[in-house]
């Protein structure tokens, strides 16, 4: 009888993008990604960082290459660098992203930190789809993921900035699903509640687990705190085949916290 490999292979021979690659959410994805078979191109500014990750993970799996995402042309570069090295794209996991300050009254925001965050969190999503349509249309394949964020399903839980974005990103999922699925290829988004990374611990404060301490307060599902890693499998389900006929669709990832309206208190 034949030995049967002990490696998950749900990703086996399969080429990713991964921007924002480096840390938080995309450096555990990639990860993921290359325990299943992938070989990854980290796109990310964090240099350093991004080289230690494919150092870590082997020259044979992962590589990095510096990108910008507000940047047309560091996006194009990223995307031509994984045709280039493996010979096609597969998967295109557009999680770059950031936080603005936190300014509730609209009449406090700077236009400048708006666009900021627009240019990062919806505007670098629409450039990665866009190039890796580029790749993926004469293929006829391929799956592309988007990070969202609960806050592209609900209001209040962000900077009219960042809601902005993150509800846009929904939209420009959909519609990218609409066009891109007569060439076989599917478009998908990821929507976590908070989950502890170096962004969101900077942001708040607050770390490890003081920091989902905090998180906690607000959530539904109690007993279990969200970890980088529920995210990664939610994103390499969007990105394998296990997902193949779905297209369009919004995994939230939130422990049922944009399903209720806690005013209401009924089962308190």
């Amino acid at each position: 009888m034949a030995a049967v490999s002990s490696l998950p292979t749900r990703l086996m021979g399969k080429v990713a993008v991964i921007t924002g690659g480096a840390s938080g959410i995309g450096e555990c994805t990639a990860r993921l990604f290359c325990r299943n078979g992938a070989k990854v191109v980290i796109a990310d500014i964090q240099d350093e960082p991004g080289r230690s990750l494919c150092r870590d993970l082997g020259p044979e799996r992962a590589t990095y290459v510096r990108c910008d995402v507000t940047d047309e042309s560091h996006v194009r570069s990223a995307v031509d660098a994984a045709v280039a090295r493996h010979g096609r794209l597969d998967i295109m996991f557009n999680n770059a992203g950031i936080l603005d300050d936190p300014k509730p009254r609209i009449v406090d925001n700077e236009k400048a930190d708006f666009d900021r965050v627009i240019a990062v969190n919806l505007t670098g999503v629409f450039l990665g789809t866009k190039h890796a349509a580029r790749v993926m249309i004469p293929n006829r394949s391929g799956s592309i993921v988007n990070t969202g964020s609960t806050g592209a399903v609900v209001a209040a839980s962000g900077t009219h900035a960042y809601t902005c974005a993150k509800h846009a990103v929904v939209g420009l999922t959909k519609n990218a699903a609409v066009e891109l699925g007569r060439f076989g290829v599917r478009v998908n988004c990821v929507s976590p509640f908070g989950v502890a990374t170096p962004m969101t611990e900077g942001y708040f404060k607050l770390r490890g687990e003081e920091l989902e301490k905090k998180i906690d307060e607000y959530a539904t599902l109690k007993g279990v705190f969200m970890k980088k890693e529920d995210v990664a499998e939610a994103a390499i389900y969007l990105a394998s085949d296990e997902s193949k006929y779905v297209s369009g669709h919004n995994l939230v990832v939130d422990g049922g916290f944009t399903v209720h309206n806690p005013s209401l208190g009924f089962f308190k």
